[in-house]
């Protein structure tokens, strides 16, 4: 008789929700085909969030393992507050890595999938575990790009990944020149769990499909987007998952948490939102436009925003226009991807590659096997 598969220690990045709903993503193909395996999740985000990508039983330790970046929403950043967050990381991490360590160990896990907090390399070393990242950039790359003191903090990140037995890096990436072993994968994301007619009737949603349009800033939100511009544009539908959106005829606001952006998204015509992988690779799965505008201080937007114009169609909005009510653009037709249609389109299965790498490992822990 077999012997059942160890438990995965699942490690994400706290700052915002793509982190989260990317290794999610990786989860709900892990779990199609290793029902039964341990699930682990040591994540910020909240339940709802994670259980809206993965079907089943879920063992979720709330806590954070890096700092990320301190924003007050998705389109500004305190760099001060950040520095202070991780001088106060630094010292917690000894702590939190023995806690979080002997937690995968009592759990039996037999591997640790993180994406992407340096944190989970120690957990890793002290838990006799091999550690594999996933992810597009590491904030290495974010905090270098920032000078002063923050290379410090970059040179230390960089020293820890490298103990990290691989990255799946999908398309989209900054160099990550950190990780000895590099995996190149293709795009992360969930599916559409429902038709295009059953989103159409649990929303309300009839305006044609080319006049709907999905606002999604992410898990921090804008909250400076003015929504009331949507009134000029009586022929249009606009849906958004902010919950705090004003109430107008044409905005449906999403309260359910078991419906995504990517639920969505095969009665759209257009996404709106801020430069981020995880919005991206998944309206990139979908073939949905995306309309989107710089992220001033983050380093890995421009390069998510060159990949786009390479690969998606696209329209590129400045912020001032965006919240200062300029809205004009959705009187414009979205631009083609630079590249021919044979080089414009990627591999879209990443999360199950990662998957059935994860499983395969579990199955046989040999690192050659």
């Amino acid at each position: 008789m077999p012997l059942q598969p160890p438990a995965l220690y699942v490690a994400a990045s706290s700052h915002g929700f793509g982190h989260a709903t990317r290794l999610a993503s990786v989860l709900a193909q892990i779990r199609a085909l290793a029902p039964e395996l341990r699930l682990v999740v040591a994540s910020a985000a909240p339940r709802w969030l994670i259980e809206s990508y993965l079907p089943g039983p879920v063992e979720l330790r709330s806590l954070a393992l890096d700092p990320g970046v301190v924003q007050p929403d998705s389109l500004r950043i305190d760099r001060a507050a950040t520095g202070l967050a991780l001088e106060a990381w630094w010292r917690e991490l000894p702590d939190l890595a023995a806690r979080e360590a002997a937690a995968a160990r009592a759990a039996g896990a037999g591997l640790v999938l993180a994406d992407i907090p340096a944190s989970a390399v120690e957990i890793a070393r002290l838990a006799g575990l091999p550690c594999w990242m996933l992810g597009n950039f590491d904030w290495d790359f974010i905090y270098r790009a920032w000078g002063g003191a923050f290379v410090d903090h970059a040179d230390r990140i960089a020293a820890l990944q490298a103990g990290a037995e691989r990255l799946y890096r999908p398309p989209l990436h900054t160099p990550m020149p950190a990780f000895g072993r590099v995996v190149d994968i293709g795009l992360t994301g969930g599916d559409p769990r429902w038709s295009a007619a059953e989103a159409r009737t649990r929303w309300g949603l009839r305006a044609p499909r080319e006049r709907t349009a999905l606002i999604t800033f992410g898990g921090l939100g804008a909250a400076a987007l003015p929504y009331a511009r949507a009134a000029d544009f009586p022929d249009w539908q606009f849906v958004t998952w902010d919950r705090d959106a004003p109430r107008l005829p044409n905005l449906v606001r999403v309260d359910d948490p078991r419906w995504r952006p990517v639920d969505l998204m095969p009665v759209a015509g257009r996404l709106i939102g801020k430069p981020g992988y995880s919005t991206f690779a998944e309206a990139l799965r979908q073939d949905l436009p995306i309309v989107t505008l710089p992220r001033p201080g983050f380093a890995e937007a421009e390069i998510l925003v060159e990949g786009l114009r390479d690969h998606g169609w696209h329209q590129l909005v400045e912020p001032a226009a965006l919240m200062g009510g300029d809205w004009s653009f959705l009187q414009a037709e979205p631009v083609p991807p630079r590249l021919p249609p044979a080089a414009a389109r990627l591999d879209r299965e990443g999360s199950r590659q990662v998957a059935q790498a994860v499983v395969a490992r579990l199955r046989q822990p040999d690192p050659d096997g």
